[in-house]
């Protein structure tokens, strides 16, 4: 059973706690577009889990029913400990090489773009990764473990996770010895050299102290969060995209043949030596190191969470029923969902074409009002259209109010 569309609530609430404690405090651990670019990360990983999700299921299963060794009970209260810690084990794996190797990087790297730390980062998470971590889970179903029961310990250890994205909790005691915590999760998100590879972890941090991977957080050495080749983007597409992108030049302009291919398999940040010499990258000075920021005004900030705010009820909606839908409705869902999140991004980003593709998704909705019932993504009701033709005057009203400053920014 997986849990997690059923923790959604709570990560809510727990993110508007964390939002309250922050002006408590008088800190600053939250910005709207940082913020906004996590969250839309999460929102199209989830929205691309509808179609991509299969891969992982179908793969296990396949490997559960021709290459497992012994058949272990769903009913039995072992096999669920045994596969939650063997979970764990597997993860701590694929967490590893998602760090060590290029091709899994340019996967994983999406989770620790963001510069800032807070329980939106938990939920920052790639569209790409499943391509490849369902092979680190496959040992699972070859000693056995019940697909309902690796799905169940699958989203239990996700759901872990969560809580430790915060920069509220100290240290806590006897507890970091054994568990993923907040203090040695926030050293795991640092770019500084001291913590760089370290805790990968996702319940328990004893893999990492046997495995000569963890760190502890020195108050001495204050974490800088992010990634040493920064995205310098509030768009979730280019977010999923940058690394890969990196990868592919780097492939196409080196001369040799053999550099071609291993470049994607080999340790993260290997480049081939005439592309490295020709193209070198630059990397910051992390003693002059600066936060990635794009000035937006107070009415741009609340256009666009208003905005995106209609995405996440949207995503919401997709995941509630998207097990029912037909592929060519996920497919529209998710196309939807692209493109209104990539004009987002665009205006986060002040792009100066921002209003015309702002004007290009909205006048979209018009032949998405017609398609979207004739595959099943929702039902030809009156309701379904007044809605969606409410929404879109809304949001013409809302750009009128922003004109000023749009206008400005397209001149």
């Amino acid at each position: 059973m997986d849990f997690v569309p059923y923790a959604v609530p709570f990560f809510i609430a727990l993110i508007v706690v964390e939002l309250l404690a922050d002006r408590w405090r008088g800190e600053r651990n939250y910005r709207v577009a940082d913020a906004i670019n996590s969250l839309s990360t999460g929102v199209l990983s989830t929205t691309t889990g509808l179609l991509t999700k299969g891969v992982g299921l179908l793969t296990y299963a396949f490997a559960l029913k021709h290459l497992a060794l012994i058949e272990l009970s769903a009913q039995s209260i072992w096999t669920w400990v045994f596969a939650f810690i063997f979970y764990d084990f597997c993860y701590y794996w694929l967490h590893r090489f998602g760090h060590e190797r290029n091709i899994l990087w340019a996967a994983h790297s999406v989770h620790h773009q963001s510069e800032d730390y807070n329980l939106t980062t938990a939920l920052r998470q790639t569209s790409t990764g499943f391509l490849l971590s369902w092979v680190f889970y496959l040992p699972l179903a070859v000693l056995g473990v019940p697909l309902v029961v690796f799905i169940s310990v699958a989203s239990l250890n996700l759901l872990y996770q969560f809580w430790v994205h915060t920069r509220h909790v100290p240290k806590l005691g006897w507890l970091e010895r054994f568990f993923v915590t907040p203090s040695n999760h926030r050293a795991h998100h640092a770019q500084n050299a001291l913590y760089m590879d370290r805790n990968y972890g996702g319940v328990f941090i004893f893999w990492d102290r046997l495995f000569g991977s963890f760190q502890e957080e020195d108050e001495n050495e204050p974490v800088i969060f992010g990634v040493t080749t920064p995205l310098a983007s509030w768009n979730p597409l280019w977010a999923n995209l940058q690394f890969y992108a990196q990868l592919w030049s780097d492939a196409r302009r080196t001369e040799s043949k053999w550099d071609k291919l291993r470049i994607w398999f080999m340790r993260t940040g290997w480049r081939p030596a005439d592309v490295a010499a020709k193209y070198p990258l630059a990397k910051p000075d992390l003693s002059q190191f600066r936060k990635f920021e794009v000035p937006l005004d107070a009415r741009q900030q609340l256009y666009i969470a208003l905005q995106f705010a209609a995405y996440v009820a949207f995503g919401s909606y997709l995941m509630n029923v998207g097990e029912g839908l037909p592929t060519a409705a996920l497919m529209l869902g998710w196309s939807a969902m692209v493109l209104g999140l990539f004009t987002l991004g665009v205006a986060l980003e002040n792009r100066p074409w921002a209003l015309k593709a702002e004007l290009l998704r909205l006048v979209l909705n018009v032949p998405l009002v017609w398609l979207a019932p004739l595959v099943g993504l929702w039902s030809a009701s009156a309701l379904g259209w007044l809605g969606l033709v409410s929404y879109s005057l809304f949001s013409v009203f809302g750009l009128y109010c922003c004109r000023d400053r749009l206008t400005r920014l397209a001149s």
